[in-house]
């Protein structure tokens, strides 16, 4: 299988907050295991959309975002009690979503911990079925 790359533009990322590595991250191999990095990204994801004072599931229209794949490159390991940046943007719009995109560094320093991009859609939770990215959500990123 070949390898999966991720390559993003620094201007993608509009959003930063930062998590420190609990001691139950870590896997029996002593570094941050995969399915931690996997709740992290899902709380920087959070984060930047309270930021931005979007629901992430809908305003009483019921559409909402459902996340639709994931990608990681991990870079080097991450230990507790590190502190790590999460730099968060969105790119690749299509008809009903795009893609949440992360860049992780540990801090200070910065090195490289992981790039990682979620597909989205919108989603109508009422009427069971993907719907068109809303104009107000496609305006306020469509141009980072």
């Amino acid at each position: 299988m070949a390898r999966v790359t991720l390559e993003f533009d620094d201007a993608a990322f509009c959003f930063t907050t930062e998590l420190t590595v609990r001691s139950t991250d870590i896997n029996a191999a002593n570094h941050l295991g995969n399915d931690a990095m996997i709740s992290m990204l899902s709380e920087a994801r959070s984060r930047f959309l309270h930021h931005f004072d979007i629901n992430e599931t809908g305003n009483g229209d019921g559409a909402g975002i459902i996340v639709t794949d994931l990608a990681t490159v991990y870079q080097s390991e991450s230990h507790y009690p590190d502190r790590l940046r999460f730099e968060v943007g969105i790119t690749d719009f299509n008809r009903y979503g795009g893609d949440f995109i992360f860049r992780v560094t540990r801090q200070p320093g910065g090195d490289s911990v992981a790039l990682a991009k979620y597909g989205f859609v919108f989603y109508d939770y009422r009427q069971r079925c993907v719907v068109p990215v809303p104009e107000t959500f496609r305006n306020r990123f469509a141009v980072q």
